[in-house]
């Protein structure tokens, strides 16, 4: 008999996370962030945070904490809830419910 190999960690390809808000946010930042002509990498660099991070965060790959989405809003020149807001836009865009329902 074959010995179980334990692996640590998740699942490659499984996420803790709901892709959908996820991919939702990261389009309302990459929306915000292009609207202003602004580089991603110089977007990372006023927010703190690695330029990778900011891009898998804008593919919907990762869902950022609420301290990271502070600091994204701020080097955005905008508020958090303005973020929120496009993104439940996105979201009920995405499943064809009303705005507001």
């Amino acid at each position: 008999m074959q010995a179980r190999v334990i692996r640590r960690g998740r699942p490659r390809g499984s996420t803790t996370f709901e892709a959908a808000p996820a991919r939702a946010f990261g389009e309302a930042v990459r929306a915000a962030r292009t609207a202003d002509g602004v580089a991603q990498e110089a977007l990372a660099h006023l927010a703190g945070i690695e330029r990778s991070h900011l891009g898998k965060i804008e593919r919907g790959e990762h869902m950022p904490t609420l301290a990271l989405v502070l600091k994204i809003a701020l080097a955005l020149n905008r508020t958090a809830g303005e973020l929120v807001l496009d993104t439940e836009a996105r979201l009920q865009k995405e499943s064809g419910a009303e705005p507001g329902s």
